[in-house]
């Protein structure tokens, strides 16, 4: 069970943001908003947002179960950009996660980030329905939804304001308890504010749609997702997670069909839908272990589909056998999907794997090197390298590999997680320290990433350039922790 953190600024703002048609509890001036402005752009500036958002974000990585799988991890920021790359009035950078949790739900958070549940991919039929819920999040961030949201309640009420973080993340790992946290601390609601957050929710998806169409998708993917919303309600003694937090009434649903009807129907292209297919038994198998009699369901499905479907489907069944650690029978499955497709990374990856099992480890090594010469930097590529290398014992190439990686993408933890054993069988105690720090400080836990640090600074040569870096990084974090104080009170 997750430890409940202490309350504050930013939480009782996003809880406000997830639970929009819940209720309130009076707060104590004690834990009141700072009087920060009275229009949109007032309140919150745009670095406030995306300060606001880190602050956050590190708070979901150290208490919700995020997956941090590289493969996945591409998809969803791949496709978000996509239609990032198609919206307006876009203010902030956009940063997309997946949380492992079943219950079907996306939420936008300040600063650019977006975080989607793993349940989006179960009940998703294709990839234009999923794109609808990130395009509609997506506007809910170009629109500034939430510090509009938070300009007009402090305008009606200024004190009704509460958010319980520990409620939060235990949510997202437990949906169950984390309704029955909630249900037990909030109160009634103000209705004036219960019609802003609907009011943002048709705007949204207003704007959510033509984001969708002007990049390449079938707008009918928001209604007919929306109907599966709709449809689980039935099936269900309680509706959705989504619809609690994106309040559906029917008029928001004949709207957007109403919407969708003047746009054209349009297919996704055969590349693009291949790949949600493949993230789709991807996560599937990582994210529901537990319910294999379905994912063997699922499969069977795209064995009797189309081309890509069955595709999908032999990849799908890779992926089960290597969990259940038949590397042969899987080997067996993969190589000629590989021969077929020798640059397809799904495929890459998950021989890699296999070959890693079977200390195949120069065979996996070649291929990945080969694979960077034609999709150079590629992140998924060259985390798979680094462990390759990490795992044949080359860990000169390692150490140069992931120092460029983690320095190109410091906010991975991936990259960190791998520096940290690389350090840790190289007998490096200062790098393996430091790693772990910036692990750390990714979780906004400074003062133990400061304690990291400090003890790798005193393991080094006094006045070394190592130590000299130590040291500045530490200043660095003590100014970000002195930063995010004002959030976490």
């Amino acid at each position: 069970m997750i430890k409940t953190p202490k309350k504050s600024l930013i939480v009782t703002l996003i809880s406000l943001l997830l639970f929009g048609n819940s209720p309130a509890l009076s707060v104590s001036s004690e834990n009141s908003l700072p009087d920060i402005g009275t229009s949109a752009g007032a309140t919150l500036s745009i670095n406030q947002e995306i300060e606001m958002g880190d602050f956050f974000i590190r708070q979901i990585r150290a208490g919700a179960p995020l997956i941090d799988d590289p493969l996945l991890n591409q998809y969803i920021n791949k496709l978000g950009h996509k239609l990032v790359n198609h919206a307006d009035s876009v203010k902030t950078p956009f940063q997309f996660y997946l949380i492992n949790n079943p219950a079907i739900n996306a939420y936008a958070v300040f600063g650019g980030n977006v975080v989607l549940h793993s349940g989006l991919f179960r009940y998703s039929r294709n990839e234009s329905e999923l794109a609808s819920v990130m395009a509609h999040e997506i506007s809910h961030v170009t629109q500034r939804h939430l510090a509009r949201f938070m300009e007009d309640t402090q305008r009606k009420a200024p004190f009704a304001w509460a958010g319980i973080l520990g409620s939060i993340l235990l949510m997202m790992a437990n949906p169950q308890a984390g309704m029955a946290t909630l249900s037990g601390t909030l109160g009634g609601f103000q209705q004036g504010i219960i019609s802003f957050t609907q009011s943002n929710e048709q705007e949204a998806d207003r704007i959510g749609m033509q984001i969708l169409n002007n990049s390449g998708f079938n707008p009918h993917g928001m209604p007919d997702f929306m109907q599966i919303l709709v449809d689980q309600t039935r099936y269900s003694s309680k509706p959705p997670e989504m619809l609690l937090t994106h309040p559906l009434p029917d008029s928001r649903l004949s709207d957007a069909r109403n919407r969708a009807n003047q746009y054209p129907k349009k297919t996704v292209p055969e590349s693009e839908s291949q790949d949600f297919l493949f993230a789709r038994v991807r996560i599937l198998t990582i994210s529901a272990t537990d319910q294999l009699n379905y994912i063997e369901q699922i499969l069977n499905n795209y064995s009797q589909g189309t081309t890509k479907e069955q595709l999908a489907a032999s990849y799908g069944r890779v992926l089960l056998l290597s969990q259940a650690q038949k590397y042969a029978e899987a080997k067996t499955v993969l190589s000629p999907l590989l021969d077929k497709q020798p640059d397809n990374i799904w495929f890459i990856d998950a021989m890699t794997d296999i070959d890693i099992e079977q200390k195949q480890y120069e065979q996996a090594i070649t291929r990945l090197q080969h694979a960077l010469q034609k999709h150079q930097n590629n992140p998924v590529l060259q985390i798979n390298l680094a462990n390759a290398y990490i795992q044949a014992k080359h860990y000169p190439q390692a150490s140069q590999l992931l120092f460029r990686y983690t320095f190109n993408n410091p906010n991975d933890p991936t990259g960190w997680s791998l520096m940290t054993e690389l350090a840790k069988k190289q007998g490096k105690r200062d790098k393996e320290l430091v790693s772990y720090a910036e692990t750390m400080a990714l979780q906004g836990k400074f003062d133990m990433a400061i304690n990291y640090l400090s003890q790798a600074s005193a393991l080094v040569a006094l006045n070394s350039n190592d130590q000299a870096r130590y040291d500045a990084r530490i200043d660095q974090l003590r100014q970000l922790k002195q930063r995010y104080s004002q959030y976490d009170k």
